[in-house]
């Protein structure tokens, strides 16, 4: 009976074993996945942080990036700390996962918050941005960003084009005449930006705040589904762990 009840433990560490390597394998995928969330963002989209007062957004995709790569880590750790039976190893990946759940779950908060937050924000700051910072000494990639805000959204000025008439650079003669900048034109001349009509410039109702506002909500779902998906994923993890590092307890060395 001894004999019998000994073969089916072991029997269960093995079950164990293998589905937490399953487990770690999705896992390293799902971390790479996550940075590559985080890395997409601050790359590809990093001149659109520039025109945001706050470093939330740009925040939550740095804790995206680190919680990736500490997962493709622990990942293999995991691996090795299931094939080599080690309670150690088990310990040092549970406190690894538990870690990176918390930061995962930071990251998705922060997003939820930011979400609520961002149309007051660009409220506020996007037009003073635009209009005081645009085209000048030290400020190119501010300019840079609105530039590409302006063509890739096909809008022109914060709320709408008369925006441009407080503009620190129209009013200088730096601008030549224009009355709005030639990243407003639908065909990109030089000095375009000398004829505001509907039929040279972009014209879109509430301007490129509701363009913005709506291109970093849909990011925001995107960080804040990741990070809490793979958290909760993890939960599966701690709890396979959990359970294979007792099964290891409860067998005879």
């Amino acid at each position: 009976m001894g004999a019998y009840d000994e073969k089916k433990e072991t029997c269960g560490t093995i079950c164990l074993k293998y589905l937490l390597f399953t487990f770690n394998f999705l896992f390293w995928l799902a971390g790479g996945a996550v940075m590559a969330v985080g890395v997409w963002t601050l790359v590809l989209k990093s001149d659109y942080i520039s025109l945001l007062s706050s470093s939330t957004y740009a925040a939550t995709a740095y804790i995206l990036v680190v919680a990736g790569a500490i997962v493709m880590v622990t990942g293999i750790l995991g691996c090795c700390a299931t094939f080599k039976e080690q309670r150690r190893l088990l310990r040092v990946y549970f406190v690894l996962l538990l870690c990176i759940f918390l930061l995962e779950i930071l990251a998705g908060i922060l997003a939820y918050i930011y979400y609520q937050q961002l149309n007051d924000e660009l409220k506020k700051n996007l037009q003073k941005t635009m209009v005081d910072h645009y085209q000048q000494p030290g400020q190119e990639r501010v300019t840079k960003a609105v530039d590409k805000l302006q063509q890739e959204f096909k809008c022109c000025g914060s709320n709408s084009s008369y925006d441009w008439r407080d503009s620190l650079w129209v009013r200088s003669v730096k601008a030549e005449g224009r009355l709005v900048p030639d990243s407003c034109c639908k065909t990109i001349t030089e000095r375009c930006g000398v004829r505001e009509h509907p039929s040279n410039i972009y014209l879109v109702e509430g301007g490129c705040i509701t363009k913005l506002e709506k291109f970093i909500l849909e990011h925001l779902k995107i960080i804040g589904a990741v990070g809490i998906g793979i958290a909760c994923v993890q939960i599966v993890g701690m709890v396979f762990t959990c359970c294979l590092y007792r099964s290891l307890k409860a067998e005879p060395y």
